[in-house]
């Protein structure tokens, strides 16, 4: 993407309170890399409150899952459910095979109704 996106990062809080597991490994990834400062927002979208900001953003955009990235850019509002997807269209990450297979396995969790062919 060209300019400065505005990009919301979506974590879920679990009904029993902890923290999502990919959620936090996700943002741990971003600190890692430096990314985590490109971030504008962070919302939490919290199981125990449907009306948290995250919940609603999840359902306007249709999300069934976190984490999630809403990056707006020219008035278009793109959403990332695979974290190296959003990586490399936003960021400009290099493709690898280590990273294509790990996109791949964070699709298939993402969308555990896909089967491998």
């Amino acid at each position: 993407m060209t300019g400065q996106p505005d990009i919301t990062f979506v974590k879920k809080v679990l009904a029993s309170g902890e923290p999502c597991a990919k959620c936090r490994d996700v943002e741990e990834r971003l600190e890692r890399s430096g990314l985590m400062s490109h971030i504008h927002r962070v919302v939490v979208a919290d199981e125990r409150d449907e009306g948290s900001e995250g919940m609603r953003l999840a359902r306007r955009h249709e999300v069934v899952r976190a984490p999630f990235f809403l990056v707006r850019n020219h008035q278009k509002t793109t959403v990332y459910t695979v974290y190296l997807k959003f990586v490399r269209e936003v960021f400009g990450g290099e493709r690898t095979p280590e990273s294509e297979l790990d996109e791949a396995r964070d699709l298939l969790r993402a969308h555990p109704d896909l089967d491998l062919v």
